[in-house]
């Protein structure tokens, strides 16, 4: 069985579709809500995995504002 957290999932999507340059740098990310209700998980699973993203220097937040991809140097 090849199970992931829901919060690992919304880590793995996102830093691909960064990395294939979907979201490139300076997008902004969905707001909270919108992934909350895209995956069907809480505030907190969100949370984690935007913390998560943004330990890996692949996002930025932006209090007030939203979050970002950050210009990853290859």
């Amino acid at each position: 069985m090849n199970y992931k957290h829901t919060y690992q999932r919304i880590v793995d999507e996102i830093a691909a579709r960064i990395e294939s340059g979907e979201l490139p740098p300076g997008s902004k990310l969905p707001s909270s809500r919108e992934l909350q209700e895209q995956y069907a998980t809480s505030h907190m699973t969100v949370r984690t995995a935007v913390t998560i993203l943004r330990d890996r220097g692949l996002v930025e937040s932006i209090s007030g504002v939203g979050v970002f991809v950050k210009s990853v140097a290859k």
